[in-house]
Formats: C-alpha cells, structure tokens, sequence
C-alpha cells in the first residue's frame, strides 16, 4: 500500500499536522499521497516542504470541496490545482467563512439544548484552518456532554440533529469548474452511496470531472467493481484513499490503510502532465 490519495489535516478537520502526516506516510513506506483538506489549500505547502527530506515520498495538492446536491452531500476532490490561484482562494475562502457561519448557529442551537460550547474554543480547535463539525464536537467532549466524537453527531449536530444547521456550499458542477479553472483535476469523492449515481457522473464529466474515487474506507470488493466499471464506462480514472483525519476512534482507517492499486496514482500523474500542469 503505497498510495493514499485523500488525507486531511489540521488545515481543516484532521489532528494531525501537514508535516505530521508527511512524516507517518513517509513511515510507513508510502509514495505517492494528496493532502485534501475540507475548502482548503492552506496545508500543501508546509507538506509538500515537510517531504523534502524523504525523497522517495511525493506530495500531490488537492483540495475536498463540499457540496450540496438534491439528493444529499456530494464531495469533489481535486488534484495539481494551481493553489495559488487568486480566484480559486477568494472561492476557498467564501467557503471556510460559510463553516464559520454555520459553526455559530450550531453553538446557538446546542445553548438552547442547554450545552454550552464556547466559540473561541472551538476557533482555537480549528487553529486557523477550515472549521469543520469535528472541531464542535471537540469542544463538547472536553466539557463532558457527550463520550464520544461520534456522540456528537449521533445525537446532536448530524444532519438529523437537533442542532445541525445547513451551510451555503457550491452545486457538484459550480465546485468542479471551480477546481477545472484552477487548472486541476475534479474527482468525485466516496461515491458509492450518492443517489442518482451515474446521471451525476454524466453530468459532471460534462463540465470537466476526470475521475471517481472508487477505492475507499470500508468499500468492499463488489461495490469496488461497481465503481471501476462505471469509471470505465464514462472513461473516467479511479482513485482512492483512506480519508484519514485523525480523530482517534478505534475504528478509523489509518493513513496507507486502504489498497489503492499504484496505477491510479500513476495515471492522475499522467494526465496531469498531459494537461501540462505540473509544468507550471
């Protein structure tokens, strides 16, 4: 397992560093890995200098961006961005300050539930990069309200909680043009369980997606085919990846800890060149 092609750090949601997860990749043997931060770019370059001294290990910049569909969330990846793009961070930018938005209403919902979270807590939890629920969950297993990050969710801020509150966020098109016009390559992220699957993939190859994420944490053999045969079908490549943030729960999947074939890293790299944006 030599590839892991979405991994977040505390640039948004994960706890560990950018060089952090830079030095357990390198660890582990791995060669190839994407630093893919929730609407955030913001931890590529400390990576991409933390990996320096490990030659056999490359950084690639990518980016999660979140989006809502009718149908429910959908998640772009996108890859060899140029991150440095003034449009492309105005764009990230519009984003992480709608979390920090909907951050504070979630607070205000869980003071009338009668658990108190302090905001400039969770701004400290979230250390200037991208806020995301994880870091209010943070807050409140410190203060004791709940046992468990996934208490949180489970009971309070996931979509049918009491306190969970909607953000603005891009359409699945607006978040691939957005990455397409940065000169980078859209992915659909953990696709296996988006409703109306393949009109969606349709649709978005239509407006410049190069690929589905088809191996990923928990996917089994059958839904793994499903997904390469689709990619195959829309001449799509595949990707994959453990979406490592972190959080510590006994069950997450570790960095490296998903069998991404080689070839998918090879071929994102290929295409890459083609367009000529690692020439940049």
């Amino acid at each position: 397992m030599e590839v892991d092609l979405h991994l977040h750090t505390t640039a948004s949601d994960g706890r560990l560093t950018p060089a952090e997860v830079v030095q357990v990749a390198a660890r582990k043997g791995l060669t190839i890995i994407a630093i893919t931060d929730h609407d955030s770019v913001e931890g590529v370059s400390s990576a991409t200098e933390a990996a320096r001294p490990f030659p056999s290990l490359r950084v690639i910049p990518g980016v999660e961006i979140n989006t809502d569909a009718p149908d429910g969330p959908v998640h772009i990846l996108g890859y060899f961005m140029d991150y440095e793009n003034i449009e492309f961070q105005s764009g990230l930018k519009a984003l992480r300050h709608s979390r920090e938005l909907r951050a504070q209403k979630m607070l205000a919902n869980l003071e009338g539930l009668g658990i108190h979270v302090d905001w400039q807590r969770v701004q400290e939890l979230a250390g200037g990069g991208s806020m995301g629920r994880p870091h209010i969950a943070q807050a409140m297993l410190e203060r004791g309200y709940i046992s468990s990050l996934g208490e949180a969710f489970t009971k309070y801020i996931g979509r049918k909680g009491p306190a969970y509150v909607k953000r603005a966020r891009l359409s699945p098109v607006e978040a691939v043009e957005m990455v397409v016009r940065a000169g980078g390559l859209p992915v659909l992220a953990h696709p296996a369980d988006i409703n109306n699957l393949e009109a969606l993939v349709a649709k978005l190859k239509g407006v410049g997606l190069v690929g589905l994420e088809a191996y990923y944490d928990g996917y089994r053999k059958k839904t793994i085919q499903r997904l390469v045969g689709l990619a195959e079908k829309h001449g799509l490549l595949t990707s994959g990846g453990s979406d490592f943030h972190g959080l510590g729960s006994a069950d997450e999947t570790p960095i490296g800890g998903v069998d991404v074939p080689f070839y998918c890293a090879e071929r994102l790299i290929s295409l890459a060149e083609q367009r000529e944006v690692l020439t940049r």
